[in-house]
């Protein structure tokens, strides 16, 4: 069986993680940032794994399920906000969100 090279599988991670961090910046849409934060999180608990698995430890592991429990609850307050934006501004612009006042 032929493994992957450490380097390989962490230049992945980080494409990933660069490509979820420009999204974020770049784009407008709540939703779509809140999958772009997803994509960074996978790419860390990408590189997680992959250092577990360079030292044949199950610590990468146990931190990618940390990392799975972060963003399932991440995702359901983030969902729970997004509906409470578009209910008041009809709108999931992220510039539109400038406006709520406390």
């Amino acid at each position: 069986m032929k493994t992957i090279p450490v380097e390989s599988g962490l230049l992945l991670a980080g494409i990933l993680f660069m490509l979820g961090m420009i999204s974020v910046l770049v784009r407008r849409n709540i939703i779509f940032m809140l999958i772009s934060v997803e994509i960074m999180l996978n790419a860390a608990g990408l590189a997680f794994i992959v250092a577990g698995s360079k030292w044949v430890q199950p610590d990468g592991q146990v931190m990618f399920i940390f990392i799975l429990t972060m963003a399932a609850a991440e995702v359901s307050v983030g969902l729970a906000l997004i509906l409470q934006i578009y209910h008041q501004l009809k709108t999931l612009d992220s510039d539109a969100a400038n406006k709520m006042n406390g």
